[in-house]
């Protein structure tokens, strides 16, 4: 069986992960359902992971949930991070440019060279796409980072003058990263459902959940605070398909 948390998962967060994924294993090996010691991470953390016949849990992002993987997986459920301005179960993404760029809002940025994690992101290119297309702004992409931390340091070292990270991230670099010292928040998009929590498609989902809901609620006042986890809900996964997806980098032009 394979179990991993790979979407937070980043200096103080990989120890509180490895403590609640303890408690999800031993709630389920207490249900008779067989659970991997240890979370797998790297590489394998995430499309092998989401792929495997015997995924017992991880979590995906939206984009990728709707885009591919619904029908192939079992959604489990969605975390609940609490996030200023959004529904529970919900999130956005924030505009980030230089500190010391003079431009104010989002519709200052029409043209400016944009760095984006990967295409298949919801928070860092879909969300920020959509959100450009509703105000008639082109972010044309310039650089394509491989993180959300990574398009945070693109834009800070002046290889891009806007990206978009998902709100939790940025919150989770704040006091870990001096990148974000460098960095400011010029527009959030519209909220959206958050990252989903996956399984196998035959996987006991209803007690995979209820295990997360327990674990979530078992763990420290400051491992939830580390996570940000307030708890676990249900989104109907209507609303994940719902959601519009943008043209593909290749098919933005970039600007003359």
């Amino acid at each position: 069986m394979i179990a991993s948390l790979a979407m937070y998962d980043a200096g103080p967060a990989m120890a509180a992960n490895d403590r609640l994924w303890a408690l999800v294993r031993d709630r389920l090996r207490g249900q008779g359902i067989a659970a991997p010691d240890a979370l797998t991470r790297g590489e394998a953390a995430y499309w092998p992971a989401w792929e495997a016949p015997d995924l017992l849990l991880s979590q995906t992002c939206g984009y990728p949930f709707r885009a591919r993987l619904h029908g192939r997986v079992a959604y489990v459920g969605t975390p609940d991070y609490g996030v200023e301005g959004c529904p529970p179960g919900h999130y956005r993404s924030v505009f980030v440019v230089r500190a010391d760029d003079p431009r104010h809002g989002v519709a200052d940025f029409d043209g400016a060279p944009f760095a984006y994690n990967e295409a298949l992101s919801q928070s860092g290119w879909a969300a920020p796409q959509s959100h450009a297309a509703k105000l008639e702004l082109h972010l044309p992409p310039v650089v394509k980072t491989g993180g959300h931390r990574l398009s945070a340091l693109a834009v800070a070292e002046g290889r891009a003058d806007i990206a978009a990270l998902d709100a939790v991230t940025w919150a989770l670099l704040q006091g870990e990263d001096p990148v974000t010292d460098r960095l400011r928040v010029v527009g959030t998009t519209d909220p959206t459902p958050g990252l989903p929590f996956i399984a196998a498609k035959d996987a006991p989902v209803d007690l995979i959940h209820a295990a997360l809901s327990d674990a979530i609620a078992a763990l420290t006042p400051r491992d939830r605070a580390t996570l940000r986890l307030k708890g676990i809900v249900r989104i109907a996964e209507a609303a994940y398909l719902a959601v519009p997806n943008p043209p593909s980098p290749d098919q933005i032009a970039p600007e003359n």
